[in-house]
């Protein structure tokens, strides 16, 4: 499969991997971006912003770069577990289809992977790194209740230090931003405005003036 960006000096997935699969064997396959659907638990916002226009306008020259993954439905289509935002880059940029790699996740594997994903942007919100954390330490929580044998506390403890370890934030950190899912939407758009700090955020949550 030849790049459609061939005259141009840079390599696209078509060049860094094998045609029609990665170096780990997995294909990649072309799907319609009307049959890929986001979670439904997706914490992390699709902006139209100056960052989304620009890279819509690099997949108009390149193409896309780097591609998704997803899971099939059983209703049909697929779940886009990571490349929401190429996704809709895609659609900006005119193209009708996104190159993905298609993986059987159950529920917890696709939230892990989907918040694993993202959490490497440079730019996030308060709002999403606090989701995406409660998100992902309810999911590791619920896979060690299937496989662990030690207590729930332990469980709980464990997967908080795991969370900040893979995310460069202290345990501590992770939970300030959990404790943040707590707050009404009007106080959690103060502190993505940065209007309220962090640590009186926490406060604030804990004083019950969060929502219900």
């Amino acid at each position: 499969m030849k790049s459609p960006a061939k005259n141009i000096k840079m390599t696209s997935y078509d060049d860094l991997f094998n045609p029609g699969q990665t170096d780990t064997g997995e294909k990649i396959v072309k799907i319609p971006l009307t049959e890929l659907h986001t979670p439904k638990q997706h914490p992390f916002k699709v902006i139209d912003d100056e960052a989304m226009q620009e890279m819509a306008e690099s997949i108009t020259r390149y193409g896309v770069m780097v591609p998704g993954i997803a899971r099939p439905q059983e209703s049909g289509g697929y779940e886009l577990v990571a490349g929401n935002r190429r996704k809709r880059a895609s659609e900006i940029a005119g193209i009708d289809a996104l190159p993905v790699i298609i993986r059987e996740l159950d529920d917890d594997a696709a939230i892990i992977l989907m918040v694993d994903s993202n959490l490497q942007r440079e730019s996030l919100l308060p709002s999403e790194k606090a989701f995406a954390y409660k998100l992902k330490l309810e999911a590791m929580k619920r896979q060690g209740a299937r496989t662990d044998l030690t207590s729930t506390p332990l469980v709980q403890k464990l997967s908080v230090e795991v969370v900040g370890e893979q995310s460069g934030d202290s345990r501590e950190q992770v939970r300030r931003y959990i404790r943040l899912t707590e707050l009404t939407p009007e106080l959690l758009q103060l502190v993505d405005d940065k209007s309220i700090a962090l640590r009186p955020a926490k406060g604030a949550a804990r004083t019950g003036l969060q929502g219900h």
